[in-house]
């Protein structure tokens, strides 16, 4: 593909998938109660945009971290984190002027925080580094021709099947008396604003202090250039993240990627009497919802073709389409990574983008227990891996 396409057709294609996505989104406006859908497919699509121009995953910048020592994608999380946290602040303060009260804020990622959560965590990050990526970037990567991702997205709904196979012994062992605590009913908005930006100011100030010393200055790109060939720094990917996290959340919902794969998921093996006749509790909770979808179309779910398709358009005007054959052992740490992955998100109610990125935004203290056993996770089976020479 990469050597037979030039310029030119690279630029074509890129743009008939771009007015393809302006028009289905004006074509979804216009039907009655279009305009949620229609949102939703236009915040994916700049949701996965963002993700391949800046190289934005979880992941891959931990990694950098652990391995290279570069703490510059590091940052960038924490400039997403920061951004979106200013923001939800002012949405919910508006919302719910008192916090402290017994309701919690609309559809906000606000989960029971326990032992499962961290386990969930744990395994999700184990199945970061076994298959390479958190799932959001196996849904960039797939527009890029990633050979991994079909097998990765594959292994994840395996792994949400998994995950609602264990979750009744898990909901009434532990999930159940566990606590759903979030931090502006305790402290008020300003207090967990506050506490928050210092906590991950404290981090940014220990990840500074690891940069790298200073490259010479690029030589001049042109805007097109810089915007839609050159990878942008992860900084700015971060705060476009937090920006659109925080855009999605007033108009549609928070940012989540695995709401329609575990719904499909659900409804599939459902189908194949696979599943308890009851799932308890799981409904109740917030998070990235895995109900049952009647509808053709959901909001997620036009929200995960945008992104793919945005990023697909992306990788193909800066030339990193590059789809091979997968190899036999590709084929494998994508399954059996996305089966980790799978059964994290279902039993922690969402992934790196659901659960970690939105729930912090939103002052949940699942976030950060989340991503806190997340991390660590992938740290460990890294570790692990690179010491068997199992993984690169």
């Amino acid at each position: 593909m990469r050597e037979r396409w030039g310029l030119p057709a690279r630029l074509g294609a890129a743009l008939a998938v771009t007015a393809g996505l302006a028009w289905a989104a004006h074509r979804l406006a216009e039907e009655p109660n279009g305009a949620r859908l229609s949102l939703s497919l236009i915040f994916g699509a700049l949701f996965g945009f963002v993700l391949q121009r800046s190289r934005f995953c979880f992941y891959c910048q931990w990694r950098d971290f652990l391995v290279g020592g570069d703490p510059r994608g590091m940052l960038g999380i924490l400039a997403a984190l920061a951004a979106g946290m200013a923001g939800y602040a002012m949405i919910l303060g508006a919302w719910m002027p008192d916090p402290s009260g017994a309701r919690l804020p609309p559809d906000a990622h606000i989960g029971p925080v326990g032992p499962v959560l961290a386990l969930a965590g744990a395994v999700f990050g184990g199945g970061m580094a076994v298959s390479g990526s958190c799932i959001s970037a196996h849904l960039y990567r797939l527009g890029e021709g990633s050979p991994t991702a079909p097998f990765a997205l594959l292994g994840t709904g395996f792994g949400f099947a998994l995950g609602f196979a264990t979750w009744n012994p898990l909901y009434l062992a532990s999930v159940s008396e566990a606590p759903v605590l979030w931090l502006p009913r305790h402290l008020g908005y300003g207090g967990s604003l506050f506490v928050a930006l210092a906590l991950l100011g404290v981090l940014a100030l220990a990840l500074l202090r690891r940069l790298p010393a200073r490259a010479p200055a690029p030589a001049s790109v042109t805007p097109w250039q810089a915007v839609f060939v050159d990878r942008w720094p992860v900084w700015l990917g971060g705060l476009a993240v937090g920006a659109l996290a925080m855009l999605a959340y007033l108009r549609i919902g928070p940012l989540g990627v695995t709401a329609e794969i575990g719904g499909r998921t659900r409804q599939a093996a459902a189908g194949l009497g696979l599943l308890p006749d009851r799932l308890e509790g799981l409904d109740g909770f917030r998070g990235c919802a895995t109900a049952v979808r009647d509808a053709l179309l959901t909001p997620n779910g036009l929200f995960i073709g945008g992104l793919v398709l945005a990023a697909f358009a992306a990788a193909l005007a800066a030339g990193q389409f590059r789809p091979s054959r997968p190899t036999r052992g590709q084929a494998l740490r994508g399954v059996v990574g996305g089966i980790l992955l799978g059964w994290g998100a279902m039993t922690g109610l969402g992934c790196s983008v659901g659960t970690l990125l939105s729930g912090i935004m939103a002052g949940a203290v699942s976030g950060w227990v989340f991503g806190l056993a997340m991390f660590a996770g992938a740290a460990a089976t890294l570790r692990l891996g690179r010491r068997a020479r199992l993984l690169a």
